[in-house]
């Protein structure tokens, strides 16, 4: 996992690593029974190079704990390595490019879940033996009522 998170830090497969300052690999224990996926690091994130650490982070381990889970029980990563300008969801050509990162670390982590979240995430192709689920962008869940009760629900009924 080390030699893939430092090919990530040094990433040039795509123009997202001009405008940021850190690769965001992911993380977690290498033996995770539950990842999580979202689509693209933010602000706060390239600042730090860890994922969901910001406002959307926040919600996300707040709702995590409701339901009995720890962030350092889990590996959290998304599907583009690095952030987009102005946090728009990333294109074609950047997924295609960080694909094959996470797609090794589904591998080397072989987790029993995936949780896919948002539209972006719900790309990612499925490894048998493994179950995914498609939840709701913890970024929207926090923002929206609606879309809030409905991640909870989700949350909860991948947990059971």
């Amino acid at each position: 996992m080390d030699e893939l998170n430092f090919a990530i830090y040094g990433c040039k497969k795509c123009r997202l690593w001009q405008d940021a300052k850190h690769g965001v690999p992911g993380e977690g224990p290498i033996n995770a029974k539950i990842m999580f996926v979202g689509q693209n690091p933010g602000v706060e994130e390239d600042e730090v190079g860890r994922p969901f650490v910001g406002k959307t982070g926040k919600y996300l381990t707040k709702v995590l704990a409701e339901n009995g889970l720890s962030r350092e029980d889990l590996f959290i990563t998304n599907i583009v390595k690095h952030k987009t300008p102005k946090n728009r969801k990333p294109f074609a050509d950047e997924v295609a490019a960080c694909l094959p990162y996470l797609l090794e670390q589904i591998r080397i982590i072989k987790p029993e879940k995936v949780v896919l979240m948002g539209k972006t995430a719900w790309l990612t192709p499925r490894f048998n033996g493994i179950k995914y689920y498609e939840v709701v962008h913890p970024q929207a869940a926090s923002r929206f009522p609606k879309m809030g009760k409905k991640f909870q629900e989700q949350i909860k009924a991948i947990m059971r």
